[in-house]
């Protein structure tokens, strides 16, 4: 999207943002794929609406058709990496400026194909690989060229391999975490631990009802040494912690 944010800052716009304040350009993309992977699927109308603005594309009625074109190709069963090039290939063709959403979609088709209950983002992770080169002057492939279809199988191999990767190494923290966590004494420690077990960062100020900014802090530096959970900035402020 040409955007200059890499991972770091994407984390800094969502995790440090305060109540109400809006995320940002950048965040607001981060937020856009939160809500492909934040709820059940199918994704309504309503949905996609919120989505087309959070990626600063102009919202046309075509764009809800798109939901039921898809809706029918996973009745009908076709492969899902086809069904995802279609879909991505709809939007680009009722809107070339919707990359960006198309891409969205590619990943909710393959999803819906899968039958998983929540959407995975494995496609849109490839968008910049090596294997999407696939044209002869060796170009990107997107939803609006001829070979985007082949480069979707590609990309989802890829995606889902890279998927695999990441889904291991987060198991293997999950289950140290666990393990530790009975030597944990500080009076709201479960509220972190559910936090760290279902997101990508949290706070190391955070704070609740039943722990204050010290306290946690005091618990984030505790599970570091355990081993538990890992520094995610490099900072010695405005730290976040992860799996």
């Amino acid at each position: 999207m040409r955007r200059t944010e890499d991972e770091t800052a994407l984390r800094d716009a969502w995790v440090l943002r305060q109540a109400g304040d809006a995320p940002g350009p950048a965040g607001n993309v981060l937020l856009a794929w939160r809500k492909l992977v934040g709820r059940s699927l199918p994704v309504s109308v309503e949905d996609l609406q919120s989505v087309a603005d959070l990626l600063g594309i102009t919202w046309t009625e075509v764009f809800a058709d798109r939901l039921e074109d898809l809706a029918d190709d996973v009745r009908a069963a076709a492969p899902a990496p086809l069904i995802a090039a279609r879909a991505a290939t709809a939007i680009m063709r009722d809107n070339p400026k919707a990359e960006a959403l198309a891409w969205w979609m590619a990943d909710l088709a393959v999803s819906s194909r899968m039958g998983w209950t929540h959407a995975v983002p494995l496609l849109v992770t490839q968008i910049h690989a090596t294997v999407l080169r696939t044209g002869p002057d060796r170009r990107r492939a997107r939803p609006d060229t001829p070979d985007y279809a082949r480069a979707i199988c590609l990309a989802a191999a890829a995606g889902a391999a890279e998927a695999c990767r990441l889904a291991a190494g987060i198991a293997q923290q999950a289950e140290r975490l666990h393990e530790v966590t009975p030597k944990l004494r500080a009076k709201g420690a479960g509220d972190v631990i559910a936090l760290l077990l279902s997101d990508d960062a949290v706070s190391g100020s955070f704070t609740s009802q039943a722990m204050t900014r010290w306290a946690s802090r005091r618990l984030f530096e505790r599970l570091q040494k355990l081993d538990a959970v890992r520094e995610l900035t490099g900072r010695s402020t405005f730290r976040l912690y992860g799996l």
